[in-house]
């Protein structure tokens, strides 16, 4: 892909939760130190996404010190969904994240060839950073509301700008959806993630350095432009509503 689709911005929010996946035994959450790969991912298809396109995730810099904070969750019992209890759920406090990515055609998907306009997907995503998405922004989870604005990834001043290398040990990485590997399964990555100076580079999902596990058999789900909207009419349709 020649022309340009690598995109910046900045998310923040009052709380996260980007759960790790071995303190939910039990009904409580703790949050991993850092978002996770699928994370930004899930932010960035929140403010543009079509099945014609994959996001990939380049880097991301923390901007703020990380800082948890515990609160008791009243949630319903396991074996008596009439009742609650407490549970304990840890989250990031005051987050900022900048983050550059950039996007490549699903080459799993020649159904949708028609829909391949590099430029138009560009346009439309710059424009709804600047809008702060097409969809609710979650940093995690639900209950954790996050903002997005354009920015120039390295602008600023980061917590950790002049820290030494933090070593953040074994996380997810990300999930293997068979619509992006042509695999017809549901598997998940994992990575040892290291912080340089507020910067977490991210490696590409098919890295061989990358720890995978297939979860369970996963067929695609099917798409066509006639179910869908095309990049052109809502290019159109952004361009008559001077969104554009």
């Amino acid at each position: 892909m020649e022309e340009n689709t690598t995109f910046n911005f900045k998310v923040y929010g009052d709380y996260a939760l980007f759960t790790d996946p071995i303190m939910k035994i039990g009904g409580e959450k703790f949050t991993y130190p850092v978002p996770t790969y699928q994370a930004l991912k899930g932010i960035t298809e929140s403010i543009y996404w079509k099945p014609t396109i994959q996001i990939y995730i380049d880097k991301v810099r923390v901007m703020n010190p990380i800082i948890t904070e515990a609160k008791d969750i009243r949630v319903p019992k396991y074996n008596d969904m009439t009742k609650t209890d407490l549970s304990r759920y840890t989250y990031l406090k005051d987050v900022e994240y900048q983050v550059q990515a950039h996007f490549e055609f699903n080459q799993n998907r020649p159904d949708l060839a028609g829909d391949r306009n590099a430029k138009k997907h560009y346009a439309i995503m710059k424009r709804c950073i600047e809008k702060g998405g097409r969809r609710d922004i979650f940093l995690g989870t639900r209950e954790c509301q996050g903002y997005v604005e354009p920015c120039k990834f390295g602008e600023g001043e980061s917590f950790y700008d002049n820290s030494d290398d933090r070593l953040f040990g074994t996380m997810v990485h990300g999930i293997d959806y068979p619509d992006e590997t042509g695999r017809d399964e549901l598997g998940v990555r994992l990575w040892n993630v290291v912080m340089k100076q507020g910067v977490i580079e991210f490696p590409r999902p098919d890295d061989e350095t990358l720890v995978r596990r297939s979860l369970h058999k996963l067929k695609a789900k099917q798409f066509s432009l006639s179910n869908i909207e095309s990049v052109d009419a809502l290019y159109t349709e952004l361009l008559k509503e001077g969104d554009l």
